[in-house]
């Protein structure tokens, strides 16, 4: 069966998005000082590992407008053009981006079918609402996060009120800027499986 690997950045205080607009990529630019070629192979590797994309309706069309027309021979506009991507949004009527499907019903359903598909991992990037549900649902596999050596001091968090995870420790690299990467694998929640 196939996993679902959430990554996300992630300052010290636990921020993962903002402060700004959930769909203002540019709000996150906390991040941007610590980014080192390393990190951006470490990205590369785990995308290489995954032959699909699932995504919240915000970094749907974030990543849409950063890479559907971006010019040829841009090696990550090709990678994120060719690959499967899958939408999970309440709002959206199409995906339009090539090979983009919406996903429609019941999610539990809809992604649950996609990882009893043949294929490697599916990533999950971005798409803070999209993770929680999946964390929630006891849908999510592996949890990767870069955590910043920063406070941002506000901005949306992971993890709120009321959402719980067991999770496993199954990696740890230190890259040049400070960043850290947490890797974790999901553990069944007995909170969520006896509710």
């Amino acid at each position: 069966m196939r996993k679902i690997i959430a990554g996300l950045f992630m300052s010290l205080d636990g921020v993962v998005e903002g402060p700004g607009p959930a769909d203002d990529f540019a709000a996150a630019g906390w991040s941007m000082p610590y980014f080192v070629p390393e990190i951006g192979q470490y990205i590369g590797e785990s995308g290489a590992q995954a032959d699909a994309l699932l995504l919240g309706r915000a970094t749907y069309q974030g990543f849409r407008a950063a890479f559907a027309n971006a010019p040829r021979g841009d090696p990550a506009a090709a990678m994120m053009n060719g690959i499967s991507k899958y939408v999970v949004s309440g709002t959206l009527t199409e995906a339009d981006w090539v090979n983009s499907t919406l996903l429609g019903g019941d999610m539990v359903e809809e992604v649950g079918r996609l990882k009893a598909q043949p294929g490697r991992n599916i990533n999950v990037s971005g798409s803070v609402t999209l993770i929680q549900s999946l964390l929630r649902l006891g849908l999510l596999d592996g949890l990767d996060l870069l955590v910043h050596p920063v406070v941002v001091g506000q901005g949306r968090r992971l993890f709120g009120d009321g959402l719980t995870a067991r999770l496993a420790l199954r990696e740890t690299r230190t890259f040049s800027s400070g960043v850290v990467l947490l890797s974790y694998d999901v553990l069944a929640d007995p909170a969520a499986t006896s509710s």
